[in-house]
């Protein structure tokens, strides 16, 4: 049984902050409590490398949220920024400029459009060459900065800007979430994770665990998102707890290809975290979508029989 090793009480969890209130971001956003909770472990020894996307608005000149560096760049190229980073960090320690207790942890961030599609090559890039850096990527499910569009990790009939239902779709995105973990693991990364800010500790713990590792460290957060997922930001701590607890979303690790499941939930029906979120209303209004509901229900089902 998967056990943590470091962070058993929440008050174990450190009280100093390093990302800082104030701002752009949506109000509850689910992505912003994840990193900062990773943020308590990393420190703010650290350069932030941001590819465009909703995180953008926590650094807009002249402004910023943090403490550590940050950089900027395209949605396909925070990976190579990472390793461009990451190599003159290591020339300078070689030549001597800079003190080897001066190097800093390089991180990316990047949401789900970014790292289901336009960075999946720079990021496998990355992975192959064993870049010794760290990798968050919060997770809303859509293209969310331009506007909620479908992204490949849209799961099946949510709603979004460019999958509405109709006639033809009744229930609206017909695709299924890309399996970005398994895309991951293929590349035997050292440590591998999924983490939600509502298992404060699980995370808290997967961080500390990843800093033994030198090479690729993939994370993998979610990011409810009232925006988008249409539902009141006060909702937001529940949505992402019914997340986990229904199922969707299994918390686990891999290390060197190995995956274990950090938490099994007891798994309430998917329609406890379906009928909190606007983009999934139309699967109860004006009238029911059961086959819809049974494929999601029926998807959870027989990925946990397959983890368990």
């Amino acid at each position: 049984m998967w056990q943590r090793e470091t962070f058993k009480k929440i008050k174990q969890i450190p009280r100093e902050e390093h990302v800082l209130p104030g701002t752009a971001l949506c109000a509850g956003c689910g992505g912003l409590e994840a990193l900062r909770l990773a943020a308590k472990v990393l420190g703010d020894h650290v350069v932030y490398v941001n590819a465009a996307g909703c995180f953008t608005m926590l650094a807009a000149y002249p402004y910023t949220s943090f403490k550590g560096s940050w950089l900027y760049t395209t949605m396909g190229s925070a990976p190579a920024g990472a390793q461009g980073i990451r190599d003159a960090l290591d020339v300078l320690i070689g030549k001597g400029r800079l003190p080897k207790d001066e190097d800093v942890k390089v991180i990316v961030l990047g949401g789900d459009g970014s790292t289901y599609d336009m960075a999946l090559s720079s990021t496998s890039g990355a992975m192959n060459r064993k870049l010794d850096f760290y990798y968050i990527c919060y997770d809303n499910e859509a293209y969310g900065n331009t506007g909620m569009q479908l992204s490949p990790a849209t799961p099946f009939a949510a709603r979004t800007a460019t999958s509405p239902c109709g006639l033809q779709h009744p229930a609206a995105t017909i695709q299924e979430k890309k399996d970005i973990f398994e895309i991951w693991r293929a590349h035997r990364p050292p440590y591998i994770a999924t983490v939600a800010p509502r298992y404060p500790l699980d995370l808290e713990e997967k961080f500390a665990r990843a800093a033994a590792f030198t090479g690729p460290k993939m994370f993998l957060a979610l990011a409810a998102c009232p925006t988008g997922w249409l539902y009141d930001p006060g909702a937001t701590p529940e949505v992402a707890k019914l997340a986990v607890e229904t199922g969707l979303w299994p918390l686990k690790e891999a290390i060197n290809g190995v995956v274990t499941h950090t938490y099994i939930p007891r798994r309430k029906p998917v329609e406890a975290y379906l009928q909190l979120q606007g983009r999934f209303r139309h699967l109860f209004e004006p009238t029911v979508q059961a086959d819809a509901i049974r494929h999601i229900q029926e998807q959870v089902d027989a990925y946990w029989r397959l983890a368990t």
